[in-house]
């Protein structure tokens, strides 16, 4: 009797000591979310980092606080925004991409942060390893290497094969485009293409980068993504049919706004799986101790109704390999 009364006492303490990193003398967990742009930017994708949650117990109101920043597209409001969260004492930080990664990390070397989304996140420097990050961050890295850019690259070649001059939007702010320009640069010359490099840091500048392009004859645009790009994706997708670029990016959502073609990892899944790393970290591990996971859905969508608009008989090849066809 002694013994199981032990046996459940220790049982019991264990199950006490549930979430003790966050929970200090009766403390609620708080969440710090940095958003890079605005709260109405997907929406699903914070409905389903908080469904995720909720699914794992932790009920927004209830036994957490998720403390809400955006920058609103202005990357300047970044570090303010991370030193904020900061300040509140949150017991973790999630945010999206790059940029906002970078501010977290810039903020503090303390707080754990869980990274969404980040495109190869050992070559930019904010860990050492997927399989040991090191330091405070880890998370979901948004692309299995730099491997997705010139699948992109092979796609849109695929989609319009007659094209010879390419167009690639980046964003001189984002330090993942700098490594994926060196990668596409290798791809085009196996693929005979010649690239032209714009750049804009925001929509005040996409008319700029779109009338280099008609000045350079550039016939098919490649959008790197980027989180200020993909807030702005309807913008995109209008300047390129004003110019009757056959455009291809990284997210689904540019497709569903009238762009061309679409490949890249799915950002629900992204939100969903993030989700564990949260859990796990309230519940006392550390970044270091959790290694970084890489996509594992990945999906090709395709406008046929763009194609037909431009012109373009998309192959059945192509079609049939695609996720969703939007006709």
């Amino acid at each position: 009797m002694r013994r199981r009364k032990f046996i459940l006492l220790t049982g019991s303490a264990a199950l006490c000591s549930f979430s003790s990193h966050a929970r200090q003398a009766g403390k609620t967990p708080r969440i710090g979310y940095l958003g890079v742009t605005s709260h109405s930017d997907r929406p699903a994708l914070l409905d389903t980092f908080r469904q995720g949650l909720r699914k794992r117990g932790w009920i927004e109101g209830q036994n957490i606080v998720i403390d809400y920043r955006f920058a609103e597209g202005r990357l300047d409001r970044l570090p303010d925004l991370a030193a904020e969260l900061v300040r509140l004492k949150v017991d973790v930080i999630v945010s999206l991409g790059t940029q906002g990664v970078t501010a977290a990390k810039n903020a503090t070397k303390t707080i754990p942060i869980v990274m969404i989304g980040v495109r190869d996140p050992v070559g930019t420097g904010l860990i050492a390893s997927l399989a040991h990050p090191g330091g405070n961050i880890t998370g979901v890295s948004g692309s299995a290497g730099l491997e997705i850019v010139t699948k992109q690259l092979e796609l849109l070649k695929e989609t319009v094969p007659k094209i010879l001059r390419v167009g690639i939007l980046s964003n001189p702010a984002n330090a993942y485009h700098q490594l994926a320009i060196k990668e596409l640069n290798v791809a085009a010359r196996s693929l005979g293409l010649q690239l032209q490099l714009l750049e804009a840091r925001g929509p005040n500048e996409f008319n700029g980068a779109f009338a280099a392009m008609a000045k350079e004859r550039v016939e098919a645009l490649l959008v790197l993504s980027d989180v200020i790009f993909n807030d702005h994706r309807a913008l995109l997708v209008d300047l390129a049919a004003m110019n009757r670029l056959p455009a291809a990016y990284g997210i689904r959502e540019s497709v569903e706004a009238g762009g061309l073609i679409s490949y890249g990892p799915s950002f629900l899944d992204f939100y969903r799986r993030s989700t564990a790393y949260v859990d796990r970290i309230l519940k006392g591990h550390k970044p270091v101790d959790l290694p970084v996971e890489q996509p594992t859905k990945f999906e090709l969508v395709v406008n046929l109704r763009t194609a037909k608009t431009l012109g373009i008989e998309i192959a059945p090849t192509l079609l049939s390999r695609a996720d969703e066809v939007i006709e």
